[in-house]
């Protein structure tokens, strides 16, 4: 299996619009640098957590 096929894309992009629209909702305005942030830790956290998971459950 390839590297790119656990990059979570599709979780860190739904983290990222997820908190822009939020903040825009809440605030009037949205800041896409906090919502990158948050969505690159968020997508960190997934993939560790996948290469975690199936590393214990191969052993």
């Amino acid at each position: 299996m390839a590297f790119a096929d656990n990059l979570p894309i599709s979780e860190s992009l739904g983290v990222f619009i997820g908190i822009t629209g939020f903040d825009w909702l809440s605030e009037g305005q949205a800041e896409p640098l906090k919502a990158a942030v948050a969505a690159v830790a968020a997508g960190a956290i997934i993939a560790v957590a996948r290469h975690w998971l199936s590393k214990r459950h191969k052993d």
